[in-house]
């Protein structure tokens, strides 16, 4: 008997794009946003981007839009930290972190 094991699907890059700019819509929107419609269009992104292919297609979309490419990075910080945020700033955020929690347990 001959197994079969199935291919991990891929998210179409079509969908995903339109996904995150449907996001940057919502984010950027001057008006209140229905709290359900947001948590859903998030949801399907960050499915389309756990399936995305690594490469110059994912890397154009995350590049298009900050709040696709800020949740990727969050999607992602398990495995790479910070992967796209710009070295510099996140390291200092990093330090400037561990010097409040220093000082607060300085003050307990």
């Amino acid at each position: 008997m001959k197994t079969t094991h199935p291919t991990p699907s891929r998210a179409d890059p079509t969908s995903t794009r339109v996904l995150a700019a449907l996001l940057e819509r919502l984010e950027r929107s001057s008006t209140a946003v229905d709290a359900q419609q947001y948590r859903s269009v998030v949801r399907r992104l960050a499915d389309a981007l756990g399936q995305a292919e690594p490469g110059a297609a994912l890397d154009a979309v995350l590049a298009e839009f900050p709040a696709a490419s800020q949740l990727y990075e969050n999607l992602q910080y398990a495995h790479a930290g910070l992967c796209r945020s710009p070295l510099d700033p996140a390291l200092a955020a990093e330090m400037q972190a561990r010097q409040w929690i220093s000082q607060a347990q300085a003050r307990t």
